[in-house]
C-alpha cells in the first residue's frame, strides 16, 4: 500500500509540474483517489484539512481586493516615484516599497499594482522598464515570509508550528522571521544598488493617483491589528485567525453593497478570490493526510535523515538548499505543504531544534523561487506584463537580477537562522 501511495504522490507532483494551469484539478483527482483507494479513511478527510489556513487565505484575498480597488497602493507608489531623484533611487525605493506591501498583501497582487505605474514612468523617461519591474517582482517575493498574512507559505508555517501574528517577530526569545527577512532584504538592496549604480536618468514630474476610498485601508489595518491582539489570547479556538480575516472581508463587502445599493457590486471582488489555490491546498491536505496515514512521510523523512544523519548543520543545510533548488522550478505552496510534516517528523526523531528546520524550509522555498523566471508566480506575472507591452525579457537579463539578489537574501537568512536556532 505504501509503495502505491508514494507512486501516486510523485505522479501527482509530476503532472502538476507539466500541466501547471490545471494543477488544482490534478490535486483534486489525486485526493479523491487517495480516499477511494483507502489510503485515507473517509472519516479522516475533515480532520486532515486545515480550515483555519483556508479561511485566512480567503479573507485576506478579499480584503486585499478592496484595498487594490481603492487605489491606495497606486498613490503610494506614485509618491515614491515623485520623490525619487533618478532611476537608480526610484528602482531601490519601488523595490523596498513592493517588499513592504508584500509583507501584508499577496505577491502577485503587489506586482499587478506597482508594475503598470512603473511601466508608464519608464516610457516617459525613455528608459528600459525591465530591470525596474523585475526588481519589484523579486523583492515582493523576498518579503512574503515576513508576516503571518504575507504569503500562503507563511500561513501554512503558522498552522504547522501553532504560531500567532507576533511569533513572526519574536520566537523562542529570539528575533523571528520578520527581522531575519528584513536583514536579507537589506543585503538584497545593497546588491540591487550595485546592479543599478549607473542608472542616473533624472525623474521628471509625475502625477499622483487619487484615492477612491479609505475604508479598505482601515479594514486591512484592522485585520492586522486584530490578528496581533488575538495572538495574546491563550487557548483560543483553532479557527480564530481565519474567522478574523473573513470577518473584515465580509464587513468590506457589506459596506460596498450599502454604498452602491447593488449586491452585484461585490462580484469583481469575489472574482479576485483565488478559489483554485483554495482547492489546491484543500486537496493537498487530503493527499498529505493520506501519505501520513500509510507511513510515507516517515519514509521521506528517513531519506533526508540517511543523508544528513542527526547533525543539525548538515540537516538544516540540506533542507535549505534542496528547498532553494526545488522552488526555483515548482510552485512553493505544494512543496511547503508536503515538507512541513516531513520536517516535523525529522525533528521528532532527532535532537535537532524543529524551529531551525522549519525556518530553513521557509527561507529556502520562499527565496529560492526568485532564481528562475518560472519559480514564482509574481515573476511570471511581471514578465507577462513586460511581454504584453513589447519588452522581451531574456534569460540573461533575468538572471543578472535574480541570481545575485536571491543569493544575498538566501545566504543572509541561512546564516542568521543557523546562528539563532542551532
Amino acid at each position: 500500500m505504501i509503495e502505491t501511495a508514494i507512486i501516486l504522490f510523485f505522479l501527482t507532483y509530476a503532472l502538476m509540474l507539466i500541466f501547471n494551469k490545471q494543477k488544482h484539478f490534478i490535486a483534486l483527482i489525486s485526493a479523491v483517489l487517495f480516499v477511494v483507494l483507502g489510503f485515507l479513511p473517509a472519516e479522516k478527510i475533515i480532520d486532515s484539512i486545515d480550515f483555519n489556513v483556508l479561511l485566512m487565505i480567503l479573507g485576506t484575498m478579499g480584503t486585499v481586493s478592496f484595498f487594490i480597488e481603492s487605489k491606495m497602493p497606486n498613490m503610494l507608489s506614485d509618491i515614491i516615484i515623485l520623490k525619487a531623484k533618478n532611476v537608480k533611487v526610484m528602482t531601490l525605493a519601488l523595490a523596498l516599497f513592493s517588499g513592504v506591501v508584500s509583507a501584508f498583501v499577496d505577491n502577485v497582487a503587489t506586482v499587478l499594482m506597482i508594475a503598470p505605474v512603473t511601466l508608464a514612468v519608464a516610457k516617459k523617461l525613455k528608459v528600459s522598464p525591465i530591470p525596474i519591474i523585475l526588481a519589484v517582482s523579486i523583492f515582493s517575493n523576498l518579503e512574503g515570509a515576513a508576516t503571518l498574512v504575507g504569503d500562503t507559505t507563511s500561513i501554512l508555517l503558522a498552522g504547522a508550528m501553532k504560531m500567532n501574528f507576533m511569533d513572526f517577530f519574536f520566537y523562542e526569545n529570539r528575533i523571528g522571521l520578520f527581522f531575519i527577512v528584513q536583514l536579507g532584504l537589506i543585503a538584497a538592496l545593497l546588491v540591487l544598488y550595485f546592479i543599478m549604480r549607473k542608472e542616473n536618468t533624472k525623474i521628471k514630474d509625475n502625477s499622483v493617483e487619487k484615492i477612491k476610498d479609505y475604508v479598505p485601508t482601515v479594514l486591512l489595518s484592522l485585520t492586522i491589528l486584530t490578528l496581533i491582539a488575538a495572538s495574546f489570547i491563550p487557548n483560543k479556538p483553532d479557527l480564530t485567525n481565519g474567522l478574523i480575516c473573513v470577518f473584515y472581508f465580509v464587513i468590506g463587502a457589506l459596506i460596498k453593497v450599502i454604498r452602491t445599493k447593488k449586491i452585484k457590486s461585490i462580484i469583481p471582488n469575489l472574482k479576485e478570490l483565488d478559489f483554485s489555490t483554495i482547492l489546491l491546498l484543500a486537496s493537498l491536505f487530503v493527499i498529505i493526510g493520506g501519505i501520513k496515514e500509510v507511513g510515507a512521510i516517515e519514509k521521506i523523512g528517513e531519506l533526508f535523515t540517511s543523508i544528513g544523519s542527526d547533525n543539525p548543520f548538515i540537516m538544516y543545510t540540506l533542507i535549505v538548499f534542496v528547498s532553494v533548488i526545488v522552488s526555483a522550478f515548482i510552485d512553493n505552496i505544494p512543496y511547503v505543504a508536503t515538507m512541513l510534516p516531513v520536517v516535523a517528523m525529522i525533528a521528532a526523531k532527532s535532537d535537532i531544534n524543529s524551529t531551525l528546520l522549519y525556518y530553513g524550509l521557509i527561507v529556502g522555498s520562499t527565496l529560492g523561487g526568485n532564481i528562475t523566471p518560472i519559480g514564482a508566480s509574481a515573476n511570471i506575472a511581471a514578465i507577462g506584463i513586460l511581454n504584453k507591452n513589447g519588452y522581451d525579457v531574456s534569460n540573461k537579463e533575468y538572471f543578472k537580477m535574480s541570481i545575485p539578489i536571491s543569493l544575498a537574501a538566501i545566504l543572509t537568512g541561512y546564516v542568521l537562522c543557523l546562528i539563532l536556532f542551532i
